[in-house]
């Protein structure tokens, strides 16, 4: 096993906090508009899926790393909070696909503006972090 320098403990320390930091913004941002933390990464799944515009129930509760049961729940809530809709597959009609409303895709945005300009800011602190002298 390769000796990590005191560097590396460094780096890896302000890492762990810059990150947490960043969740935490992420997490106050989301409460601003109006949803949990919880929601805000339902509707971040689901505009986050390659190729399609929904995500099965499946694809969430794997992405969040939740229980189906739990999923289900925080779907149910996210659907009375008019952030999602669920529709069956046509494909599948045992399958059902979530969908963003408008009004999710709405606080989606605004939220994710924020968070991307707080990431290019991580970005430029973790880059300082490791610069090539020291990998």
């Amino acid at each position: 096993m390769p000796r990590l320098s005191k560097s590396d403990y460094t780096a890896l320390s302000a890492f762990r906090k810059e990150l947490r930091l960043f969740l935490r913004f992420s997490e106050q941002g989301a409460r601003s508009v109006g949803i949990t933390p919880q929601q805000h990464q339902v509707l971040l799944v689901i505009k986050g899926q390659a190729k399609k515009d929904w995500a099965s129930i499946v694809e969430l509760a794997t992405a969040m790393q939740l229980r189906h049961n739990t999923l289900v729940e925080l779907v149910d809530r996210c659907v009375k909070a008019d952030l999602v809709r669920r529709e069956p597959s046509p494909e599948d009609r045992r399958m059902v696909r979530v969908f963003l409303t408008d009004h999710g895709e709405e606080l989606l945005s605004k939220l994710s503006v924020k968070n991307l300009t707080e990431l290019q800011k991580l970005r430029e602190k973790f880059s300082e972090l490791i610069s090539p002298s020291d990998q």
